[in-house]
């Protein structure tokens, strides 16, 4: 028997939240449980929990988002939030970015696969494609670092006025008032908690929301972007 085999019937509320992308969804879901297992970008044990825990919980995200944006999903690992996000939300321009080439490999597959067209799989590190990659109107993550370090990493990637939208745990107030003086440093001007996916996924998915000003990463992060854009037009000029 293969792991795709203990993959459970999508439940009622994902024919609602992924509407005409529901069969993709599916075919997500299974891709995560039989080839995302074998490469290790999910647990075997997750496998029966896929739906709730993991698709509707990351898709529910779209609540938050704002219309027409772009997005970039910090360590996307298997897709998570990105692909459940991109199936529901078509507006949206989102990279996935992501370090490790067998995750990669696997997002792009997908990607193609589900003819994501408004989605691009990038191989990086926050810190390595800063300057080099447009600045976004919002970055995701789930499950990637406590906060303090995630927002060192992900808020130098926002444009002005952008913000962060982390799928967090039960702790995730602890870490928002931890993580205060260093998400001040990095140019935050509100953070808040917020619950969404009411009637879709319980309990509800939990989200950290770190708004900035018109410096995302402070004076620090904005010296580095434009060396790095300086360094980026060099090199295309030769």
């Amino acid at each position: 028997m293969t792991e795709a085999a203990e993959l459970p019937p999508a439940p009622e509320q994902a024919r609602a939240v992924f509407g005409e992308r529901f069969a993709d969804a599916v075919r997500y879901a299974e891709l995560l449980a039989d080839a995302g297992v074998q490469r290790g970008l999910i647990g075997p044990r997750e496998v029966p929990r896929l739906w709730e825990r993991h698709l509707l919980n990351c898709a529910v995200l779209s609540e938050v988002v704002p219309e027409n944006v772009t997005v970039c999903d910090v360590g996307s690992g298997a897709g998570l939030p990105g692909i459940p996000l991109a199936l529901v939300r078509p507006d949206l321009k989102i990279t996935l970015l992501e370090p490790l080439l067998r995750r990669t490999n696997f997002l792009t597959e997908v990607v193609e696969l589900l003819g994501l067209d408004h989605v691009t799989v990038v191989r990086g590190r926050a810190e390595e494609v800063l300057g080099k990659l447009p600045p976004v109107h919002v970055v995701t993550a789930r499950a990637v670092a406590p906060l303090d370090r995630l927002a060192a990493w992900g808020v130098p990637l926002l444009r002005p006025y952008g913000e962060m939208l982390l799928l967090k745990g039960d702790t995730a107030e602890e870490e928002v008032k931890n993580a205060g003086a260093a998400l001040s440093k990095l140019g935050a001007v509100e953070t808040s908690v917020l619950q969404v996916g009411e009637g879709v996924v319980d309990p509800l998915s939990t989200v950290v929301r770190v708004e900035v000003g018109e410096s995302p990463g402070g004076v620090r992060f904005a010296a580095k972007r434009a060396k790095a854009a300086r360094t980026g037009r060099a090199r295309r000029r030769r």
